[in-house]
């Protein structure tokens, strides 16, 4: 057996996004294009788009999403960043940004902000 290296691949979110307001929200384009026109989009950029197309969807199908999100790096420095420029505490953090305290904490620990 050939042992192969993996290379991590991003999705094109661009891409994924361009489609869905082309074939399915092509009202909400207006409101995107700023976002869209960036080079590369960061994790930040792709929760505001989907938060902006996806905006009128009941709380309840919010929840389970929660679940399935991940971080990079420079992400989660963004979001400490912002509480630090905003002097928010861990609780206004996460509400804003839709996160747990406790995550909020353990980054903090973890990137010692």
């Amino acid at each position: 057996m050939d042992k192969e290296i993996r290379k991590i691949t991003v999705p094109d979110y661009k891409r994924i996004f361009n489609d869905i307001l082309l074939y399915k929200h092509p009202e909400k384009k207006n409101e995107c294009v700023l976002l869209l026109q960036k080079e590369n989009l960061s994790t930040l950029d792709v929760i505001r788009l989907n938060s902006i197309i996806f905006k009128n969807h009941s709380e309840k199908d919010k929840i389970p999403n929660q679940k399935h999100r991940s971080y990079d790096q420079s992400t989660i420095l963004q979001i400490l960043d912002y509480q630090k420029t905003n002097r928010l505490n861990n609780i206004q953090t996460a509400l804003y940004f839709k996160l747990s305290r406790n995550t909020i904490t353990k980054w903090k620990k973890h990137f010692l902000v």
